[in-house]
């Protein structure tokens, strides 16, 4: 099953052009891991498929729905239904603790108070971290708040993360149990992802690798 699907993106940034035409389909359950020098236009192409930006041209299809057709107001719904984001600086609230910053997100989607958080306890159990749920994330390592942070993206249990240099500020050590949770997680799961990342072990982790170089994805 296809779970991304993009077809001729385009993108420019006045008269720089970052993404020249890329085409890429992801399959449910598949970990992609997406490299290149730095300006390439990797970050630049996780930003519309996860529909933070929008494209000049092309479309991008998650789940069967073609997302740039809908409204913004629908569009935002969708993504907080369907994509997880995970970021290289976490972005976890300071005043909220860590099971509360997981459960944010299902609160935003509709669901009581009572269950997000039973939802947010039931993910910290599976990263193992269940321990530090009332803990707010100054109190957290580096480590501990990127495990809060892939808790909250998956706790609408989203068709896709996506993740941007997740492991960017991680030792070497966290860095790989980090890696590692990603691989179970899409066993565990089911769960599909399309990482940036600049760690070649990682990528060589992953079920495929793609490069990008001058706005294209080598074939």
């Amino acid at each position: 099953m296809t779970m991304i699907k993009v077809q001729g993106i385009t993108k420019s940034y006045q008269s720089l052009q970052v993404l020249k035409g890329v085409d890429l389909e992801v399959k449910k359950a598949e970990v992609v891991c997406l490299v290149g020098a730095s300006g390439a236009g990797k970050s630049t192409l996780l930003h519309i498929v996860g529909t933070l930006d929008k494209p000049d041209g092309g479309e991008v299809f998650i789940h069967g729905e073609n997302v740039f057709l809908l409204n913004d107001k629908a569009l935002a719904a969708f993504r907080n239904k369907h994509i997880g984001f995970v970021f290289q600086f976490h972005h976890l609230l300071p005043e909220f603790t860590a099971i509360e910053n997981v459960a944010l997100p299902a609160m935003v989607a509709g669901h009581s108070r009572k269950k997000a958080l039973q939802q947010a306890q039931e993910l910290l159990e599976i990263l193992s971290i269940a321990n530090r749920s009332e803990h707010k994330p100054s109190q957290l390592s580096g480590g501990e708040q990127q495990r809060v942070a892939v808790a909250r993206a998956l706790i609408n249990q989203p068709s896709v993360i996506l993740a941007d240099e997740p492991s960017g500020n991680l030792d070497s050590k966290h860095a790989r149990e980090l890696h590692e949770l990603f691989m179970q997680l899409r066993t565990q799961l089911q769960q599909t992802f399309v990482i940036v990342t600049h760690n070649d072990a990682f990528a060589s982790m992953a079920d495929r690798t793609l490069h990008i170089k001058d706005g294209l994805i080598q074939r």
